[in-house]
């Protein structure tokens, strides 16, 4: 019983992990031509294109996006709490667990993110793989307002550091 929970929760925390890169490629207006990026596209397409046809983006949200993202997440805290036997927990708690666990969701694929942003300008700067475009994307905009209150000294940027501790912090807090 234990291997199914294993690979259900896996399984579906990987598929929740597909959407939320999806809306936050989109909101940080990723270049969706970069194979990493095309992956998360086809595997979220199943549900995202027909939710589209129903939801109309509001300005420059993609409420078809955001509606996938926590069905999604809705459904694995659903199955798992399920799985391992918490019936006692009343439905209504769900839309809050469901959201606890996207915030630390973003928060830990941020903190992911940072540290492959890291590694890879510091093995590699100027590096052309695939994703690491993508990657600089998706952490220039959180390190930006960081680098003008502490600009880098000399060639070390802190910037990486300071974030990655906010983040941490804010991960404490989550839990």
């Amino acid at each position: 019983m234990e291997a199914i929970r294993y690979v259900a929760d896996t399984l579906l925390w990987l598929l929740t992990l597909a959407f939320l890169l999806r809306l936050l490629l989109q909101w940080v207006r990723a270049d969706f031509r970069d194979p990493v990026a095309d992956v998360v596209v086809r595997v979220t397409n199943w549900l995202v294109l027909p939710l589209r046809r129903l939801l109309p983006p509001l300005r420059k949200i993609d409420t078809a996006t955001v509606v996938a993202l926590a069905a999604v997440a809705a459904a694995r805290e659903a199955l798992l709490l399920a799985l391992f036997g918490h019936y006692g927990i009343p439905w209504a708690a769900l839309p809050r667990l469901t959201a606890q666990d996207l915030v630390e969701m973003v928060l830990r694929v941020y903190l992911f993110a940072l540290l492959l942003y890291w590694l890879s300008s510091a093995l590699s700067p100027g590096g052309h793989g695939p994703g690491l475009r993508l990657l600089s994307q998706l952490c220039e905009p959180i390190l930006r307002p960081v680098r003008r209150l502490i600009p880098p000294i000399g060639q070390i940027d802190f910037s990486v550091l300071w974030v990655s501790i906010l983040i941490g912090a804010l991960l404490v807090l989550v839990r």
